[in-house]
């Protein structure tokens, strides 16, 4: 019942994760909003700089969500101590990808923050949510492999795993993915370097 491009979509994600068929049976919906850990363990980024951005106020500054914390932590499990992330987390989990994230070293996700989902009608966010291969497209599209650095973003066009391709710039003090905005970006966990955008991205294809 999915078209051949969702089943492309999906079919490039799982290779480019190296995964051997892992969840897709239905829906992995235990409302749990903890994301599972890994046992995989991989030692802590070496990024220059800090995180940088106005939301980044809101991160704790100590215990569960901090950055001393996370940094050692996968991502969707660092993901899930962030209240501002939580509509990205309950997506995710939707669609059978925190192994995924949480498996995979070295990649960028573009998290879009509750914000950024309140910008879609209510009624277009539940069709997406209920649609796990249309889910799956949009997700995968806020993801690139390897680790992106500040200066790497200032003017660059990435490959997502998505299949398609998201622009980044930076104008002043100011970084864009597409037409989002990073609101709090270089933030470390184990295997991802994370940016906070406030705008869903959309795939062009």
């Amino acid at each position: 019942m999915s078209s051949p491009r969702t089943m492309r979509a999906v079919a490039a994600l799982l290779g480019a994760l190296a995964l051997a068929a892992c969840g897709s049976t239905d829906t992995s919906s235990n409302s749990t909003s903890t994301a599972p850990t890994t046992a995989a363990s991989s030692p802590g980024p070496t990024t220059a700089g800090g995180p940088f951005g106005p939301a980044c106020a809101g991160v704790p500054a100590s215990g569960p969500g901090s950055l001393g914390v996370i940094v050692n932590e996968p991502v969707a499990t660092a993901a899930s101590q962030n209240p501002a992330l939580s509509t990205l987390v309950a997506a995710v989990t939707k669609a059978g990808l925190v192994d995924a994230l949480n498996n995979t070293q070295d990649i960028t996700l573009f998290a879009p923050t509750n914000d950024a989902f309140a910008k879609i009608p209510q009624d277009t966010l539940d069709k997406i949510l209920a649609d796990k291969a249309a889910l799956t497209n949009i997700l995968t599209y806020h993801v690139v492999q390897q680790r992106q650095t500040p200066t790497d973003l200032d003017s660059a066009t990435l490959t997502t795993l998505q299949g398609s391709a998201i622009r980044t710039a930076k104008s002043g003090d100011t970084y864009t993915a597409d037409d989002a905005r990073v609101v709090c970006g270089n933030v470390q966990t184990r295997n991802a370097t994370v940016y906070l955008i406030d705008t869903v991205l959309m795939p062009k294809s």
